[in-house]
């Protein structure tokens, strides 16, 4: 019951995702930095995929990604088409790698380190989840507050 949820959600808000970056109305404004703003609506997104790549993708499906951290926050520019083709790619990596878990998996300890220790993979999961949705928030309030 819980990898089901997990799938949904995970699914359900990178396409909320995919809403929030179709939803400004400049591309340019995707890479907006404002005062009292940390990172851009841009940076955010290839940070989440950037996450969700390596600690789902990579370490539960053995894709065999390699995170690029810094990248997240440094590269510019990315076409939104190129975003949304990366976003709809982790849908699928997301469900490929949760669908593989037996319940028993989810009890395990998680294959590497989060925040400097171990945890549980359905604590990680949850976790990873709970990240989506903070920074989806973050683009949402980011968006508005461009646009307004």
């Amino acid at each position: 019951m819980l990898k089901e949820s997990l799938i949904e959600i995970f699914e359900r808000d990178l396409k909320r995702l995919i809403t929030e970056i179709n939803l400004y109305r400049d591309e340019n404004n995707l890479w907006i930095v404002k005062e009292g703003i940390s990172n851009s609506a841009g940076n955010l997104t290839l940070h989440l995929l950037g996450n969700l790549n390596y600690y789902i993708g990579g370490v539960l499906g053995h894709t065999g990604y390699i995170r690029h951290r810094e990248d997240e926050f440094a590269l510019k520019k990315v076409l939104r088409t190129d975003l949304i083709t990366n976003i709809e790619n982790c849908i699928v990596i997301v469900k490929n790698a949760l669908n593989k878990l037996s319940p028993e998996d989810l009890k395990k300890d998680f294959p590497v380190e989060v925040k400097d220790k171990i945890s549980t993979t359905d604590f990680i999961l949850i976790h990873l989840a709970t990240h989506l949705t903070y920074h989806l928030g973050q683009i949402n309030y980011h968006r508005r507050l461009l646009t307004s």
